[in-house]
């Protein structure tokens, strides 16, 4: 209940003081974001609990490898680019104590 009047409230503050070309105009009513913040229906129903998609881990899995490795390469080819124009050569320190 009070997300919904903290966005009523948002869209009315936000029509407040715009003036156009003709003028004050009377602000149009402000689409809301619908969103699923209730647990339970007007009637006090529960609601049924969402849909779960199965093999989550797996598809995460599946996409981070592939891009992370991708995103090795590319790195690994610019550092290779970089050193051959000599714009960054790392120096080779020598530790002699």
């Amino acid at each position: 209940m009070a997300a919904a009047g903290g966005r009523l409230l948002a869209a009315a503050a936000g029509c407040l003081g715009r003036a156009g070309w003709g003028g004050p105009r009377r602000c149009p009513a402000a689409p809301l974001v619908p969103s699923r913040s209730a647990t339970v229906t007007r009637s006090g129903a529960i609601l049924p609990k969402p849909v779960k998609t199965p093999f989550g881990l797996l598809r995460v899995f599946s996409v981070v490898i592939p891009f992370l490795y991708v995103g090795t390469q590319i790195s690994k080819n610019f550092a290779a680019l970089l050193e051959e124009h000599d714009i960054f050569v790392p120096e080779d320190d020598d530790d002699d104590d």
